[in-house]
């Protein structure tokens, strides 16, 4: 195994490849992985099974995959190779009642087992989560849907595609191509939303069963955990239905296409004079005057013509009504010629110069693995597969300072361990055992607190989500509040849901007073939670080793945007910056932004908005990605502190999470096969997995296997004779004529509406589901979500009652509460007195502007 050669410099440990084994040099823990001694089977081809092992392997675990006789789907990807590292194989043909038994014996002795199977099969085969629990009531049982266990989609098979179509994913995001109708979402947002989910739940579960000597069910669902990835959209739609005349929601471009957000300046989107796209992010006041400044425009702040509007543009988030379309167009116009009159490296030259100036690149591809931040972090790996030599590939998703993961062993050949664990299930003997009837049903993560040094939303709602499952969390907060609290117009929308269950303490952190209230707050404190940039934390005093040294066994996760060391560790990153940088954005436009300059400012206005919608969409982006690794890895630390594992330095980065979120392709070989894609048009991968016009509207169909061809052409045998085409006899066959099968299957599906296609082969079993044309962020707070028990209603003490989507994960035994924000400060008093402070030293903090209360 080679390690990156930056990777010794890190400040998470000095590590040494000792039989493709990392480990601590110098003394310390001596296990080969921090989760070594569990057991997790996997069975079912979902993305989000395959995330969920991937972790526990990379830290110890023995992961066994359960495989049909012609493997997961997930062997077609290059990707496999990193979603398989570490694991084992074994096939097992669940129709056959012996090998069915052979499975049960398996998960009889797993602490684990993760599935996506729909239950009613899972029932056929005697696998369902009762029939585990019966052999086994110490095993978390983890339960991957597409919609939950319960509601009218409930039996649906759980396809992203098909997840997609119903939040109204695929019509907010119809600005990928300049076609009208809606497009395809090729990154997997809902797959990995609800792999998260699950190791939020599965941590804390394993953290009960410490204690209770219990296992549970943990069940999450792909549409469910999807829409924890929108900061704001949710509270926006919520407050619009609730003060109508108060708060217009409006579209980020008006329709004469001038932008009525200012986000059009401060996230811009150009391209430079030799071809890169370069996503600019200075979206906080101070970033954008810096910018305005580094593109020598400071001027226009005195000027007669400008001065109003560049100053609107920088301290508002909407544009008023009153300004004007005109001067709109022509600022932005002068943005980008500004960004187009200079090459890629005078702009790096630039940022250099200008710390708060910056603009990422945006990668496509497998271009990530080449940044040099993930360089830099020891973010990459390389392993030796056996098949196909030398594979680069993204490192773990959470770094850990003295336990740190164990990378080595390359992806299993299939049933490579059949007869391995074939035996020993033939070895076993099934016991059945009644669960007490009496059982603790506690919040699972109660008792963990968890201290948060952060603003915005790609950190900070990774604790929010833990909030639900019983983890108290402190977050410090500036004087003049977390930002996000302004970021929309309506006076805390912005952070209605990322501050959901916190208590706000807030705190000058940059006076010498500070030191000494955080000297008593930390004892407190099981698990620290710092989003800072580089250096930021060093300046006031609360790096890890400054308060591991006031706590010893303080799990401290650094979560920043690129990472805590040099090049980019210093630059400011939002979503899109990200969204760029990942490759993401470029992965769902496809081929719609090609190579080169356009010939004009409106034909990149135009490829600008096609980039964002890839990259942001109302729906999933970056921020959310990366909250949901925090949330695992808060989730994780809980879990090691239960089980007396060391404090230590723990990082995850948004980067990193995006690239394992982009895992089903995120490699590099000699001889490497293209991933999945989507087609010229967006509209899919194939013509088995595409969006399709109906005679009003269009449906999501995705049938991909052998089994789903054949129930989809008996279904449509009276439109089309497609199963006595000889061209589509086989997976081959048909993949050679996709061309022909998308233009038969388009005739077909204009001949009804979309309401009677989706009626008549869900009733066939075959995946299809109409496009809902709203927005997500009202259908997450409507009918859908309504009929699915997603929402919980809250008392917000300045909005009022309102509906909030409820936890993300379900527990069979634990609870789980829907949790509230409340306003800055609201907590300072209480936390101060908590940790001994005398009301007089209290009123002089305030007095001097140390600590504020609400």
């Amino acid at each position: 195994m080679d390690l990156p050669s930056a990777h010794a410099d890190t400040p998470y440990g000095n590590s040494l490849s000792v039989s493709g084994v990392w480990r601590l040099a110098g003394g310390g823990w001596e296990m080969g992985g921090v989760l070594e001694g569990l057991k997790v089977v996997e069975l079912g081809d979902g993305l989000s099974v395959a995330q969920v092992g991937n972790v526990f392997a990379d830290f110890g675990a023995e992961v066994i995959t359960i495989e049909p006789p012609l493997g997961i789907a997930l062997r077609k990807e290059p990707g496999y190779l990193f979603m398989g590292r570490g694991k084992k194989s074994v096939v097992l043909d669940c129709h056959v009642p012996q090998q069915a038994e052979q499975a049960l014996k398996l998960m009889s002795q797993a602490d684990v087992v993760v599935t996506s199977v729909r239950h009613k099969t899972l029932q056929a085969w005697g696998l369902d989560p009762k029939s585990v629990q019966s052999v086994n009531p110490k095993a978390v049982i983890a339960i991957v849907t597409g919609w939950g266990l319960e509601g009218p989609l409930a039996d649906v098979k759980g396809h992203e595609s098909l997840v997609m179509a119903t939040v109204g994913a695929n019509s907010v995001n119809q600005r990928l191509t300049l076609a009208p109708g809606p497009n395809f979402i090729t990154v997997p947002f809902a797959a990995w939303s609800a792999s998260q989910t699950l190791l939020h739940g599965i941590f804390a579960a394993l953290r009960e069963r410490e204690s209770s000597g219990l296992g549970q069910i943990v069940d999450a669902s792909l549409a469910h955990s999807l829409g924890a990835q929108d900061p704001w959209g949710q509270a926006n739609a919520v407050l619009t239905q609730r003060f109508p005349e108060a708060f217009t929601a409006s579209a980020p471009v008006a329709a004469d296409g001038s932008p009525n957000s200012s986000y059009t300046y401060k996230l811009l989107v150009a391209i430079t004079s030799d071809g890169h796209w370069l996503q600019f992010s200075q979206v906080q006041p101070r970033l954008f005057r810096d910018f305005m400044l580094a593109c020598g425009l400071g001027w226009m702040y005195e000027d007669p013509k400008w001065s109003e509007f560049v100053t609107m543009g920088t301290d508002t988030v909407m544009l008023p009504p009153s300004a004007d379309a005109a001067m709109k167009m022509e600022f932005w116009d002068l943005l980008i010629d500004i960004v187009k009159g200079k090459t890629l490296k005078e702009w790096q030259e630039i940022f250099d110069e200008w710390p708060n100036v910056f603009a990422e690149v945006f990668r496509r591809g497998t271009e990530l693995l080449r940044h040099p931040q993930m360089e830099v972090e020891g973010q990459l790996i390389t392993i030796k597969d056996r098949r196909h030599g030398d594979v680069l590939m993204p490192g773990p998703l959470i770094r850990m300072s003295r336990t740190p993961a164990q990378l080595g062993a390359d992806a299993p050949h299939l049933d490579e361990h059949g007869d391995e664990f074939r035996a020993r299930a033939d070895g076993l003997a099934l016991e059945h055992t009644v669960v007490p009837s009496t059982v603790p049903n506690d919040l699972p993560l109660k008792g963990v607190t968890i201290m948060e040094l952060g603003t915005y939303y790609a950190a900070p709602h990774g604790s929010t989500m833990l909030t639900d499952l019983g983890a108290r969390v402190i977050k410090i907060e500036p004087i003049e509040g977390d930002p996000m609290r302004t970021a929309q117009a309506f006076p805390e929308a912005g952070g209605m849901k990322v501050l959901q269950g916190k208590e706000s303490l807030c705190l000058n952190l940059g006076s010498p007073e500070a030191r000494e209230i955080l000297t008593k707050v930390i004892p407190l404190v099981d698990i620290v939670m710092c989003s800072f940039r580089m250096g930021v934390a060093e300046r006031l005093g609360v790096t890890a080793e400054d308060l591991i040294k006031l706590n010893p066994n303080l799990m401290y996760l650094d979560c920043p945007g690129f990472g805590i060391l040099p090049p980019y560790g210093g630059r400011p990153a939002f979503a899109p910056t990200i969204a760029a940088g990942s490759g993401i954005a470029m992965r769902n436009v496809g081929s719609q932004i090609p190579e080169g300059v356009p010939i004009d400012n409106d034909a990149i206005r135009l490829m600008t908005v096609q980039a964002s919608s890839g990259g942001v969409g109302g729906s999933a982006q970056p921020d959310g990605i990366a909250s949901f690794a925090v949330g695992s890895a808060l989730a994780m630390a809980a879990y090691l502190q239960a089980r007396g594992v060391p404090g230590q330095s723990l990082l995850t980065t948004m980067l990193q999470s995006c690239g394992h979120c982009l895992g089903e392709m995120m490699v590099e070989f000699e001889g490497r096969w293209e991933p999945s894609s989507t087609d010229d048009e967006v509209l899919g991968l194939n013509a088995l997995v595409r969006l399709y016009e109906t005679s009003d509207g269009w449906v999501s169909l995705a049938a991909p296997s052998n089994t789903d061809w054949r129930k989809l052409s008996l279904a449509l045998a009276p439109f089309d004779d497609l199963a006595g085409e000889s061209r589509f006899e086989n997976s081959s066959l048909r993949a050679e004529h996709d061309e022909l099968l998308v233009e038969r299957l388009c005739v077909i599906f204009k001949q009804q509406s979309a309401a009677a296609w989706q009626k008549q082969l869900l009733a066939a079993d075959v995946g299809c589901l109409e496009c809902v044309q709203a927005g997500p962020e009202t259908i997450y707070v409507g009918a859908l979500a309504e009929e699915h028990g997603w929402l919980a209603t809250v008392e917000h003490p300045m909005i009022g009652a309102y509906p909030r989507l409820g936890p993300y994960a379900g527990f069979s035994r634990s609870r789980a509460v829907a949790t509230v924000g409340g306003t800055k400060g609201q907590h300072t008093r209480a936390i101060l007195e908590e940790t001994g402070f005398e009301e007089a030293e209290i009123t002089d903090y305030a007095e001097r502007g140390i600590v504020a209360f609400s």
